[in-house]
């Protein structure tokens, strides 16, 4: 049995005309027992047709999508619309306003909690929302990231290797439409596995496609336009605004995250000092950085090597590290593999 969520809203999903409002996230408090936390949502419908699904703030570092999505809530005219488009520009909104990857209510690292659960911490009732609610109503889903506050990206968007034939060519050609100069195929290998928004979309059959478009807490103009237009391609692409004026698509290279060996990770704390920059082809065993010992200043850098060959997608963003922390991700051709 499928537990009703505990999130409600004024919002009409299926009223035709625009609504700006939000999800009421129940939280209690010693201050607040009755209380609830505000994530803002814009619904644009005209008519029967496709919906779209746009989200970002599922990490609350991550700038770039907000700001794509904040502009296009309010540039879009619902009389263009055939359809419906729900944008939530803030989902994990306690982490949005803190500045924060995870959330401050509960630690949670909403992108690692799907498909959530009705009655647990606040991340997992919204988890369980967006996979009960919002990813039933959508034909495709778009969930807009960065590198956050411990990463830099290249600009990229992503799938999942998707369930079927049918399902994989249609990813693909949402990344073509989306148009960033790379995309690459990821089964979520670095950690989210099936616990992601992506997940929970492929579990319903749904299309869904991911970003990276900066990184390290700040503000890419670059990516944003990049999830701005993207966006709009694929709104045209889907039927969602058949007659929006739009850029055309860049070509994108298609690559692929080839397994754990496609990740470095630091064994030592210190000060990481990277030797590749992003977009560097690197061949397995060269020299990926050193990690300068804080503590012991008579003991040499630590040397960290590629352990394979392929294109840095990314880079950590903080000089300080920790054993354990990601360094470097690289991708592949496709065609390799």
């Amino acid at each position: 049995m499928t537990l009703q969520s505990r999130i409600w809203t004024p919002v009409d999903f299926d009223a035709d005309g625009s609504q700006s409002d939000c999800f009421r996230l129940p939280h209690s408090t010693d201050l607040s027992a009755y209380g609830w936390i505000p994530i803002p949502v814009f619904c644009l419908k005209n008519g029967p047709g496709p919906t779209a699904l746009l989200i970002s703030g599922t990490h609350g570092d991550e700038y770039e999508g907000q700001v794509a999505l904040l502009n296009l809530a309010r540039s879009l005219d619902c009389a263009d619309i055939r359809g419906r488009v729900i944008i939530v520009p803030a989902l994990n909104y306690p982490a949005v306003i803190s500045g924060r990857r995870v959330s401050p209510l509960d630690e949670g690292n909403l992108n690692r909690m799907f498909p959530g659960n009705a009655l647990g911490t606040p991340s997992q009732m919204i988890a369980h929302y967006v996979s009960e609610v919002l990813i039933p109503m959508a034909n495709f889903v778009v969930d807009l990231h960065s590198g956050g506050r411990s990463l830099h990206y290249v600009q990229s968007s992503l799938v999942r290797p998707g369930r079927d034939e049918g399902q994989r060519q249609a990813l693909f050609q949402m990344m073509e439409v989306f148009g960033a100069p790379i995309s690459f195929v990821s089964n979520g290998a670095g950690g989210g596995g099936m616990t992601t928004l992506a997940s929970a979309a492929e579990e319903r059959n749904i299309l869904a496609l991911t970003t990276e478009l900066g990184g390290g807490a700040t503000l890419s103009s670059a990516g944003a336009a990049l999830a701005e237009n993207g966006l709009k391609r694929l709104l045209k692409h889907f039927g969602v605004t058949p007659e929006l004026l739009v850029e055309p698509a860049q070509p994108t290279r298609i690559m692929m995250v080839a397994g754990r060996d496609s990740f470095v990770y630091s064994h030592s704390r210190g000060i990481f000092e990277p030797f590749a920059e992003l977009g560097d082809e690197v061949r397995a065993d060269d020299e990926a950085g050193l990690i300068h010992p804080v503590e012991w200043p008579y003991r040499e850098p630590q040397l960290v090597r590629f352990a394979s060959s392929g294109l840095v997608a990314c880079r950590r963003a903080p000089s300080l590290a920790e054993p354990g922390d990601c360094l470097f991700k690289l991708m592949v051709p496709l065609e390799q593999l």
